[in-house]
């Protein structure tokens, strides 16, 4: 099997951990979470190692071998994962990821290497799209529409044809294209997010009744872990009044920070400087159409080192 980058190995052999935040980068978007994805990813290379120093000679391309063994056994645990997330306490929302810095950044870049390479597939609406998909038409979309992998060897992971994974690639595209909407620029998101969190902030119910679309949505994931809604809430108003309910009830302490989530302008939402809820956004026209709130705490433990970090590159509250 090829890599995504060419037709070589992406290291010599003998050096394939190097191969690790590329596995997790392909591992992530077929399973929607990051802790899962380490999980198989960790599993692909006890599989490695176990093989005899003859059979490891034998592989052409080690990096193309670990991406093959990663991916089935992504195809594996999405079946399982089905089944897991219908008996799932409320909505299950994919694992939020974070960038290391504020929003906008506050400088420098950040080698992509060492994260979740944040393009569009980790978009979370996107994310949720995939949701949608059989775990076939999951693995053959993101294999050969994100990575272009070739259908022939799409077809030796998903153990169809190719002529079959190219038209389960096609069924997942069309279900792409079809909740696909034009997201406003980065710089709009930002501006938009910032002014909801100070509406929420101040309890401002006009103002956030003004940021949301009338038919907005929000998707809260607590997982039966902590107290969260079990079924979305619908409607700029009952949205609002909601919100500003929860804010009156909270224990004091509550702070917001405006944080890139999942490659966009989001919020988290510190409770005497923990990370109790990860909010994402999908903003179109200027106005908030969905929102997640993970809530889970099993989802958030790659946010809780973050909240002390930033402290002193952003105010407390939204920034203005």
């Amino acid at each position: 099997m090829t890599t995504p980058d060419g037709d070589a190995p992406t290291n010599p052999r003998g050096s394939q951990l190097s191969d690790q935040p590329r596995l997790i980068n392909v591992a992530y978007r077929l399973l929607g979470s990051l802790s899962e994805a380490e999980d198989v990813v960790q599993e692909a290379y006890v599989r490695w190692y176990r093989l005899s120093p003859q059979d490891r000679a034998a592989i052409a391309s080690p990096s193309a071998w670990l991406t093959t063994v990663t991916s089935r056994l992504c195809l594996d645990l999405l079946g399982s994962a089905r089944v897991r997330r219908e008996q799932y306490v409320g909505a299950w929302v994919p694992e939020p990821i974070r960038e290391p810095t504020e929003w906008p950044r506050a400088g420098g870049a950040v080698d992509p290497a060492e994260r979740i390479t944040l393009d569009e597939s980790v978009h979370m609406a996107f994310l949720v799209v995939l949701e949608t998909m059989t775990p076939a038409e999951r693995v053959a979309f993101i294999l050969h529409d994100v990575y272009r992998y070739p259908f022939a060897e799409v077809a030796e992971i998903v153990g169809r044809t190719p002529a079959a994974c190219r038209q389960l690639a096609s069924s997942a595209r069309a279900r792409v294209r079809a909740a696909r909407t034009p997201p406003s620029p980065t710089a709009e998101q930002a501006d938009v997010v910032r002014r909801f969190a100070a509406a929420f902030e101040s309890s401002d119910i006009a103002s956030l009744i003004a940021l949301l679309d009338p038919d907005a949505t929000v998707i809260p994931d607590g997982g039966g872990r902590v107290a969260a809604r079990t079924h979305p809430l619908e409607g700029a108003e009952t949205i609002a009044r909601y919100l500003v309910g929860l804010l009156a009830h909270a224990p004091s302490g509550v702070r917001f920070r405006l944080r890139t989530v999942n490659g966009r302008p989001g919020l988290v939402g510190e409770q005497d400087g923990v990370v109790a809820t990860v909010f994402s956004f999908d903003v179109a026209g200027g106005r908030i159409r969905r929102i997640w709130a993970t809530r889970n705490p099993d989802k958030l433990r790659g946010w809780r080192d973050v909240a002390g970090t930033a402290a002193e590159q952003a105010p407390t509250g939204p920034p203005t």
